[in-house]
């Protein structure tokens, strides 16, 4: 027998299992030392709105019968290897889910990714952190496993209509995640855990007879009365197949510079810009859990999600926190020498000292009447110069410009600057130099109201880096909301994240998952 509980727990009882077993057992009115009962948590969120952060659980108990997995055994894949093929361009989770689901449909995938694989970009990534030097092939967002796989592995997604969450969770858990992403509200996999976990998507889909090429690059499409055929790479190479997936990521500025070449139907879209804020994670933790020294043992980092509505030159627009890293690290992603760009990441553990987010200001396309003169690629035209003349002003290197945050907040130039988890080394800059103004004045804005809803956030011990550029794609690759095939150029399907479709890991695998079905549905029935 099975009965389901709904608790509200301390952070003890909810996170050490034998104090949490027997917490169940004592609200059941059952002896501890029952034998015949197991509790297993489903369902998992943290509730820190009072004075006591408290942690509600749904459970299952089990009566004298042992818990049903969670997971049943991983789905066989069927071998593909002498079937119809289909070209995924693009590694990324969008481009890995999209060739598993061709797999499940019987169609063979074939996955192009300009960087390496998941083992071989770690030399590139520490060349960036130690040398400064960014290979345009191979860095934090090009590469088996895409952007995400070194720059956080949050799994929490607000998307639904794209998919079923459920079934990818699952997917990775079968691939080697913790079934505690199946559980907690905010999933996270960790950055040190995401590369194995990537080469073993990749191992399911060779299995299955799948392809996998590495550093090769798309360069050009094969065109034919408005219908893709294939696509032509760096070394000249024509890869044929029936439908082509077009999963680059939001930073593969030269395929849009291809697309608007080839007079491909694309649209310069909405983003946001502004810069990373890192503040010691102990204090985000006394602001977040109420309390007076540290978190204890239980529970996790803290973190925290903020959104104001700024008005300036009589324009609203909103300024918000993005992909906030509780215990992590701020990282170069820079895709291009000469431009700086950053991110962040949390290991699984959450351990780092530091906490950091992206604080963005909403960018539209009438903020930006100057770079209309470059049509669809306005939007990107803008982004590139932001983060060239952070380059600049950071010293032409990969040393990030920086400023306390309440400096800034009084246009005052830091004196010096607190210890980093960013590598590559910060200087002392005058960040209204390095942000547009109508981006600084809103990110002024945003901080003066964030340190009223946050008491102790606005502080001089908390700086801003610049710049944090990559937060969604400045360029839309339009697509029919039913059938997901471009409007004009028929076999091609823009796809997730670097087409305007999706906005983190999870989004992206449902909409390459969905992609592949929308594309498999056409042309084989």
């Amino acid at each position: 027998m099975k009965k389901e509980l709904q608790l509200q727990l301390t952070p003890e009882e909810a996170y050490n299992e034998e104090v949490f077993q027997n917490t169940v057992l004592k609200r059941l009115g059952l002896a501890s030392e029952n034998q015949e009962i197991i509790a297993r948590q489903v369902k998992r969120s943290i509730d820190a709105r009072g004075r006591q952060v408290k942690v509600n659980v749904t459970a299952e108990v089990f009566f004298k019968e042992k818990p049903t997995p969670f997971l049943t055994s991983p789905k066989a894949y069927q071998n593909v290897s002498n079937k119809e093929s289909i070209i995924i361009v693009g590694a990324g989770p969008a481009g890995l889910f999209a060739a598993l689901r061709a797999i499940e449909l019987g169609v063979k995938p074939i996955i192009i990714e300009r960087g390496k694989d998941v083992r071989s970009r770690r030399r590139d990534i520490a060349a960036i952190n130690k040398d400064h030097i960014v290979n345009p092939e191979s860095n934090y967002c090009f590469g088996e496993g895409g952007a995400g796989t070194y720059s956080d592995g949050k799994l929490y997604t607000r998307s639904k209509k794209r998919g079923d969450i459920r079934r990818i969770m699952e997917i990775l858990v079968a691939h080697g995640a913790t079934e505690e992403i199946l559980v907690d509200a905010h999933p996270h996999i960790g950055t040190n855990k995401l590369p194995k976990l990537v080469a073993e998507l990749r191992e399911s889909i060779l299995q299955a007879g799948g392809q996998v090429l590495f550093e090769t690059k798309v360069v050009d499409f094969i065109l034919e009365s408005n219908a893709i055929k294939g696509v032509i790479t760096a070394e000249g190479e024509r890869i044929f197949g029936k439908g082509v997936i077009l999963a680059t990521g939001h930073s593969a500025r030269d395929i849009f510079h291809l697309l608007h070449h080839k007079k491909i139907l694309i649209e310069a879209k909405p983003f946001a810009l502004g810069v990373r804020i890192e503040h010691a994670q102990n204090l985000i933790d006394r602001i977040q859990y109420h309390c007076a020294v540290d978190r204890g043992p239980y529970l996790p980092a803290s973190s925290y999600s903020l959104v104001h509505q700024t008005t300036y030159e009589g324009k609203q627009r909103g300024v918000f926190s993005f992909c906030m890293c509780p215990g992590g690290f701020i990282v170069p992603a820079a895709t291009s020498p000469g431009e700086i760009v950053v991110n962040g990441m949390s290991p699984s553990r959450r351990d780092s000292k530091f906490a950091n987010s992206g604080m963005v200001v909403a960018v539209e396309l009438e903020d930006l009447p100057q770079y209309q003169k470059y049509g669809p690629l306005a939007a990107m035209m803008f982004q590139a110069e932001v983060e060239q003349k952070a380059w600049k002003l950071g010293g032409e290197s990969q040393t990030a410009p920086a400023q306390r945050m309440a400096d800034f907040t009084q246009k005052r130039l830091s004196k010096d600057l607190l210890e980093t988890s960013y590598q590559p080394g910060l200087l002392s800059v005058d960040m209204y130099e390095v942000l547009p103004d109508f981006i600084a004045q809103r990110l002024k804005q945003g901080l003066l109201a964030f340190g009223q809803k946050m008491k102790g956030y606005l502080t001089n011990d908390a700086q801003i880096i610049g710049v944090e550029s990559r937060t969604s794609s400045p360029v839309r690759i339009p697509r029919d909301k039913e059938s997901f095939e471009h409007p004009i150029i028929k076999g091609l399907y823009p796809c997730a994240e670097g087409a305007g479709y999706a906005g983190g890991i999870v989004s992206a695998a449902m909409d390459g998952e969905r992609c592949a079905e929308k594309l498999i549905e056409k042309v084989f029935g």
